[in-house]
């Protein structure tokens, strides 16, 4: 019994990490329903894996190095190659200039600094109810509900049509995961209203956004997310 206890949690950290492998195999191949699935379950068992650990009491230091680890895969390679298959159309060519490699290899620039946020994050005992930059499940959303929106309803065209967005959207992804910026995190301080009006607002404005826009809201609620958090970064 003890050992269900012990690694419960464990278990779905893993199954967030199979959930993004197979979420990556899917987006390789085309399929962006279901890495979009494949997305949604990864979220929803790293909340749980979290929500197991400190119900049972079972926090250890193996399971945030998995927890790590499984999202290293889950919201660092997998939004790495999004960008990578965004890029791909363009090959070779940036405009009317001939680079001797193709510049889709850029998208995994996300990787790069998802796996350097994540190490800064295990590392760093401030970031108890805030982020300290922008976290790697909120940077996912974002990349790949750009890209799902432009594949499924041909939303963002004019930005998925010019490299050189793309390309700047990479590097300040990148930038963002690395921030001294302060995000909101859905952990409570306490009761009182006035201490929570960031999250308030957060959470009526993407109601709001996605009510509004549906499949096209949702990486603009994360756009919404980042703006809300610098307006009461004093706040946080």
């Amino acid at each position: 019994m003890n050992f269900i206890k012990n690694n419960l949690a464990n278990a779905f950290t893993l199954a967030n990490l199979v959930s993004g492998s197979v979420g990556v195999l899917h987006l390789i191949t085309g399929d962006y329903r279901i890495t979009a699935l494949c997305i949604i379950l990864s979220l929803v068992l790293d909340f749980f894996d979290g929500f197991v650990a400190r119900a049972l009491k079972s926090n250890s230091d193996l399971g945030a190095q998995l927890d790590s680890l499984a999202d290293m895969v889950s919201f660092g390679l997998l939004p790495g190659v999004v960008m990578y298959k965004a890029l791909e159309p363009f090959g070779a060519q940036f405009f009317s200039f001939e680079l001797p490699f193709d510049i889709k290899y850029f998208g995994l620039l996300i990787t790069m600094f998802s796996c350097l946020r994540l190490a800064i994050f295990n590392l760093d005992e401030e970031q108890t109810y805030y982020f300290k930059g922008l976290n790697t499940p909120a940077n996912t959303i974002l990349v790949f509900g750009l890209f799902y929106a432009f594949n499924e309803k041909g939303s963002f065209s004019t930005f998925f049509q010019n490299p050189a967005l793309l390309l700047l959207f990479t590097v300040v992804s990148a930038w963002l995961l690395v921030s001294p910026l302060k995000m909101i995190a859905l952990k409570f301080k306490s009761m009182q209203l006035r201490d929570n009006y960031p999250k308030i607002a957060l959470v009526l404005g993407g109601m709001l956004l996605l009510s509004f826009f549906g499949l096209v809201g949702i990486p603009l609620v994360i756009v919404y997310y980042i703006l809300v958090s610098l307006a009461f970064s004093k706040q946080l």
